[in-house]
């Protein structure tokens, strides 16, 4: 789902009716309760804005029935995405603990790689700390690290936690 939010002329101001105001603040409190904050993973509002006002950013959302969410209900997951050309980032995506395996990130990244693929995409790229839980999502879901920055992401502690670029190639 492509998400637009109105925005009007003047340089660095933005307009949001409360649709949108609706929707950043479930992506908000999913972020919240699913990112461990000893990693930082987590954007503020002000980086989610400014993101969702490029037109080459993309973000879905789901409720727990993997639906786009009512206005008033909340939202289960989301993912936040860029493209540049044939290739797509994915940037963000995060579901709720209470509603975990029960397909949201599935559907999530299915909704991101049809989109992708209508906008010419042929690759999809993410980057995650070593050690995320989700990397077991990414490959079963046909991704491939591809690299590696070593020690680009802080621990709890200090400790330096590598970077791993992951890669999927899209059919279509």
């Amino acid at each position: 789902m492509r998400v637009f939010l109105p925005a009007n002329r003047e340089i660095n101001r933005m307009i949001f009716d409360p649709l949108a105001e609706e929707m950043i603040d479930n992506i908000m409190g999913v972020m919240q309760d699913a990112f461990d904050p000893a990693f930082g993973e987590a954007w503020t509002r002000p980086q989610l804005r400014g993101s969702l006002m490029l037109d080459n950013c993309h973000c879905g959302i789901l409720d727990e029935a993997g639906q786009p969410p009512r206005r008033g209900s909340g939202a289960a997951g989301f993912c936040l995405s860029r493209n540049a050309y044939d290739e797509e980032e994915l940037l963000l995506l995060a579901v709720r603990p209470a509603a975990r395996r029960r397909g949201i990130a599935t559907k999530l990244l299915e909704d991101l790689a049809g989109g992708a693929l209508e906008r010419g995409v042929r690759r999809i790229f993410l980057e995650m700390r070593e050690g995320n839980p989700a990397e077991m999502l990414y490959t079963a879901w046909g991704f491939s690290a591809v690299g590696r920055r070593p020690n680009y992401y802080r621990g709890e502690n200090g400790q330096r936690i590598d970077a791993i670029t992951f890669e999927k190639i899209l059919q279509g």
